[in-house]
């Protein structure tokens, strides 16, 4: 018996099919391409098989997993597009579970990542900011599904407008996109957090600057977290993250500064890198089909890429 996992991101769509223990028997990667429904097609058609019992789906955001709607930004042509019911059909019928792609990261870092924690709050740091809660070995979804989705926790009551309609939120401030517009309004004259991040290495002030700005921020956001629902392990991934030190170093000074009695937050970075997110959908078709989920102790070797 196997499970098909979809990554449904805003440039590429992966999928892979996996086993109860966690193993990966064969994965790949598509771009999304000018038509996203195509790709989605053929990917989901190559991957099911006879032994498919059942399909869990990371996707990027809006999602709306009660009603199998997403509306990822990066992907115009869908808004609200029915991707649960798609995938369904494509899939003859299996069940199918959708949750969002950060919620994944987390339950797929819990599951599969080796960290040796019952609960833990994940978060993806790149071009926008998303959050996914395990709490006791049972991940947290919410009414929408949207539980844990940090990005949008407020940190300037009067801060920038953020895409969601509010201001001052954790997006607007750490997000790779947020970072250069502020760098930019103190004469940085790059474009991308690519560069920001090289020249912050190359010790530019403010780039520098930029990448304490987002740490101090996101360690606001992870304490109020961490008051709230008890969480003491944090995992964090994405684009950003990769900076490393850059982020994790000042990360971690802002904790300790500020942290008061939750000294024991412990902050470490994602284990499974890009394949996360395929454990976590895994994971949750798992869950939904009634299988019972054994944490990895140590964290795994990355798969290789397969073709199925």
């Amino acid at each position: 018996m196997t499970v098909l996992a979809l990554d449904i991101g805003g440039t590429k769509f992966a999928a892979a099919r996996v086993t109860p223990d966690g193993t990966l028997l064969a994965r790949a990667e598509r771009p999304v391409g000018p038509d996203p429904a195509g790709t989605l097609r053929r990917l989901v058609t190559e991957f099911t098989t006879p032994a498919v019992t059942a399909v869990g789906i990371g996707a990027a955001g809006p999602i709306d997993a009660a009603g199998g709607t997403v509306s990822p930004v990066n992907i115009e042509a869908w808004r609200g597009f029915p991707l649960t019911a798609t995938v369904r059909a494509l899939a003859g019928g299996r069940p199918v579970t959708l949750a969002g792609d950060a919620q994944c990261m987390a339950l797929g870092e819990w599951w599969r990542g080796g960290h040796g924690t019952a609960s833990l709050l994940g978060v993806v740091v790149s071009t926008g900011i998303g959050g996914g809660l395990v709490l006791d070995g049972v991940p947290l979804r919410g009414d929408t599904g949207n539980a844990g989705h940090i990005g949008h926790v407020v940190i300037e009551r009067d801060g920038e407008p953020c895409r969601c309609g509010a201001r001052g939120c954790l997006e607007t401030l750490a997000s790779g996109p947020g970072m250069v517009r502020w760098a930019r309004s103190r004469g940085w004259t790059g474009t991308t957090a690519e560069r920001l991040a090289g020249d912050a290495r190359d010790g530019e002030p403010v780039a520098l600057a930029a990448f304490d700005r987002s740490a101090a921020a996101l360690a606001a956001a992870l304490l109020t977290t961490a008051a709230l629902l008890d969480v003491h392990d944090v995992v964090i991934g994405g684009g950003v993250a990769a900076a490393g030190d850059l982020l994790l170093g000042p990360l971690r000074d802002h904790l300790g500064k500020h942290a008061g009695p939750f000294a024991h937050v412990r902050v470490t970075t994602t284990t499974l890198a890009r394949d996360a997110g395929l454990y976590g959908a895994a994971a949750f078709a798992l869950l939904t089909s009634g299988d019972h989920l054994d944490p990895e102790e140590t964290p795994c070797d990355p798969p290789h890429e397969e073709r199925p």
